[in-house]
């Protein structure tokens, strides 16, 4: 039985990172071929951010850049959400990584206004990977689940194969920072349990950023939930919804999802006030909105009210999972660069 999680494509002009932001007339730049299909990470094409090529990840909003100092001793693998949200299949239950315009909208959307919030923080490496539809997570009957079954698990074997590839030719044993959002999540939560978990491998991990998918308490034996804002080799969880909405699929959980509060980081601490936000990002790359929205860490959920920002009287949704990232994006950008400098004080002391 493949769970419903339900993923709002297109919710909101303002601040969907899945919508139209004008990536079509970066579509002409994706010219490559896979003739076999089967992706090749030795080949820059295959990656959609990669630190020896330019690429959207790398940008920076126009009012950080004059303060920016990336911090290259790092990494940052990066798994990200459904971007083939085609009904009919048209190219099948998984994407080629050689589509020009999902290509295109990948990186101008998920890569651009997501990815980047890293990149202060370490190397960006975001592979190409042949993502299910968005309808796999609906099956319509029984022969329609085995077959989204198995679109999962061929997008799961090629980020596994790419994360491979990275550690056997870009990692050198550096420490590194594994990110993901919706569908990027659920393979990052499996990568997590299979290779870092209780493994030697897990020593390297400074943060796990899994957004937008439920973090199951008991997920992972080793690796434990973040729950101050320096701890390093832990995971982070927590999927936003308006302040008293608990979609029926949570309502039907039988585990409480772990939440982290991306303004406070801190267990101890589940309410912030807006004004601990010190800024959202949405289709404005070069626009950051403080106080955008506050948040509060309640059971299984992130609950905030609604957002701040110019349109949001059209904004009815109460469902806000394409901007788990965006509505907290300078908070989570400097997180990520304090768990870096924690990751390496601490190991200065070994």
């Amino acid at each position: 039985m493949i769970r419903k999680w339900p993923f709002i494509v297109c919710v909101f002009l303002f601040f969907a990172a899945g919508c139209s932001n004008g990536y079509h007339r970066f579509v002409s730049n994706y010219t490559f071929t896979n003739p076999n299909q089967v992706p090749d990470y030795s080949n820059p094409d295959h990656w959609a951010a990669l630190p020896s090529k330019w690429d959207p990840s790398d940008s920076v909003p126009a009012p950080l850049r004059q303060s920016y100092q990336p911090d290259t001793s790092a990494d940052v693998f990066f798994i990200y959400p459904t971007t083939y949200t085609d009904k009919k299949r048209t190219l099948g239950w998984n994407a080629p990584i050689d589509d020009a315009e999902l290509n295109a909208k990948t990186d101008y959307t998920s890569i651009l206004l997501q990815a980047s919030v890293f990149n202060e923080a370490g190397r960006i490496y975001a592979p190409r990977y042949r993502q299910a539809n968005y309808y796999a997570y609906f099956p319509a009957n029984a022969q329609d689940t085995l077959q989204a079954l198995a679109a999962f698990e061929l997008a799961y074997q090629d980020v596994r194969t790419a994360f491979q590839y990275y550690l056997s030719h870009y990692n050198h044993g550096r420490p590194l920072i594994i990110a993901s959002h919706s569908q990027g999540t659920q393979h990052a939560k499996r990568l997590l349990k299979e290779l870092f978990d209780g493994t030697e491998l897990g020593k390297q991990l400074i943060a796990a950023y899994l957004v937008g998918m439920p973090l199951e308490p008991d997920w992972f034996s080793s690796i434990q939930p973040c729950i101050t804002p320096m701890q390093t080799g832990c995971a982070i969880s927590w999927r936003t919804m308006r302040e008293g909405y608990k979609p029926p699929y949570i309502a039907k959980e039988t585990f409480v999802s772990t939440v982290t509060n991306p303004l406070t980081w801190d267990a101890g601490k589940p309410l912030a006030d807006r004004k601990e936000n010190k800024g959202g990002l949405l289709l404005n790359f070069n626009r950051l909105i403080p106080k955008i929205i506050n948040a509060k860490a309640v059971q299984g959920v992130l609950w905030t009210s609604k957002p701040r920002f110019f349109g949001n009287l059209f904004l009815t949704s109460r469902n806000y999972h394409v901007a788990d990232l965006n509505f907290f994006y300078l908070n989570v950008r400097e997180n990520a660069k304090q768990r870096v400098l924690s990751y390496k004080e601490a190991q200065k002391s070994k």
